[in-house]
């Protein structure tokens, strides 16, 4: 009978831990859950779609351009010096309506240049959404291990404290029967007043553990299961690799370049003449037309050398731009070799707090058994426990470390993205929108209301 209630309650047991293991929350919620409510990243796709609206307007400025015009004007007689007052009766009535039509004929290339530079800020823009996104979930990633290491830390503190509470009743009972000195009782009654503070420390460092948490995620932490590690590049020299050719930082300041080039162009092509064509009809109130047609032909002859200036200064940006993409290329690759570094230091840190963390339980258990025979004082016991607290906390410190090296890899190599991770949420499509508005459509066209739709299921009017 005593066999089948021990069973019974162990498979209580384990029926209770798989319970709560199903019920935590896994650091792939946690990155789910800020993908989908982060403000930084909503910020960035919101300036996406604006960059891509700048390729629709210079698409745009390719098209003719069409206005009408009415006019409605009343008119007296001068008055006689005499002093006369107007009359109402001696109004006179004109009123006229029109359209007028512009198109440019030539302009150097300078309008198609213009959308081909907003094309490449565009693809700038989305590097930018990618990298914010990198800096969300690695956000999320730090959170969800600062409040793992702090409540690992609130645990070891309590069991420590339940521990001196206990060594200071046995050294109480021990000084009863005069086996130890005051002295002995009053050593652990420090040492508990220094561990009651210690807790109050790190259950303080818990609350702004979990404070980062909901900045991050957008809501407080559950239960949180252990983070699985992350999948990283079969060496440091392929993420190395990978980062050098698909890292949104250099993407975004490749894009930003090849716009400073085309910059120079467009500078270059405002010193050329440009031809427009132009007409316009109208009719009056007595239903009098009228026509007319243009073609004009302008260009700059003197303007006090603001055009050279112009294409001086946009050869500045755009040496500023490859210097940008040089000093991005460098950092990226330091950063990728400096993560792998700290990713070697956690794994060796967790393996020597491993082995230190079985000799200070060995000590501490014999310095235990030793003391309750004797050989051993009350602060020999303290001591060792206090070696075995440190001990376990550093080896949580490094599990955590190892953890957080191997995303910061991923962030580095710029692999830290929700598609690349496959978390459960719907990946935004950064060319969806773009497709809608690259060839300019009308706000009555079928493409118009497409975007009216997709607004609102943005939450916008």
């Amino acid at each position: 009978m005593g066999r089948t209630i021990r069973r019974a309650i162990a498979a209580a047991m384990i029926w209770a831990a798989a319970a709560g293991a199903a019920a935590a929350e896994t650091l792939a919620d946690a990155l789910a859950a800020a993908y989908r409510n982060s403000g930084l990243i909503e910020q960035n796709r919101a300036l996406l779609r604006a960059a891509d609206e700048d390729v629709a307007q210079a698409v745009a400025a390719l098209r003719p351009i069409l206005n009408w015009t009415t006019n409605l004007q009343a008119t007296w007689p001068d008055p006689s010096p005499f002093g006369s007052t107007y009359r109402l009766g001696d109004v006179a009535l004109t009123a006229n309506a029109g359209l007028q039509a512009s198109y440019t004929l030539w302009d150097a290339g300078s309008r198609e240049l213009g959308v081909e530079a907003q094309k490449e800020i565009v693809l700038a823009t989305r590097a930018a959404l990618v990298n914010a996104e990198q800096q969300v979930l690695f956000r999320v990633v730090q959170a969800y291990m600062e409040v793992r290491r702090i409540s690992a830390f609130v645990d070891l503190r309590q069991n420590n404290l339940r521990l001196i509470t206990r060594e200071l009743r046995a050294a109480q009972d021990r000084f009863e029967v005069g086996e130890v000195t005051r002295t002995d009782v009053a050593l652990a009654q420090a040492r508990l007043a220094a561990a009651q503070s210690q807790l109050a420390a790190e259950q303080g460092a818990l609350t702004r553990a979990v404070e980062e948490f909901r900045a991050a995620v957008g809501r407080a932490p559950g239960t949180l299961a252990p983070a699985p590690p992350a999948r990283l590049p079969g060496s440091p020299a392929a993420a190395s690799d990978i980062a050098l050719r698909t890292h949104p930082a250099i993407l975004q300041a490749q894009h930003e370049v090849a716009a400073a080039e085309i910059a120079i162009l467009r500078a270059r092509a405002a010193m050329r003449p440009t031809v427009t064509l132009s007409g316009q009809v109208q009719i009056d109130q007595d239903f009098n037309e009228g026509a007319a047609l243009a073609l004009q032909a302008q260009g700059p002859l003197y303007q006090g050398g603001r055009l050279a200036s112009q294409v001086r200064q946009f050869m500045a940006r755009r040496d500023a731009a490859r210097a940008q993409l040089l000093q991005t290329t460098r950092q990226v690759a330091q950063n990728v070799a400096n993560a792998y570094s700290i990713l070697e230091v956690a794994r060796a840190g967790r393996q020597a707090f491993e082995a230190q963390v079985r000799a200070a339980q060995a000590a501490f258990d014999g310095v235990r058994e030793e003391a309750t025979l004797g050989a051993r004082t009350t602060l020999d016991v303290l001591d060792a426990e206090q070696e075995l607290l440190d001990a376990r906390a550093n080896l949580i410190s490094a599990e955590v470390d190892e953890t957080v090296a191997g995303y910061q890899i991923l962030s580095a190599a710029g692999l830290l993205t929700a598609q690349n991770l496959g978390l459960a949420v719907q990946i935004y499509d950064p060319t969806a929108y773009y497709n809608l508005v690259d060839d300019a459509p009308t706000a009555t066209s079928d493409q118009g209301r497409a975007l009216d739709r997709v607004l609102q299921s943005l939450g916008r009017n």
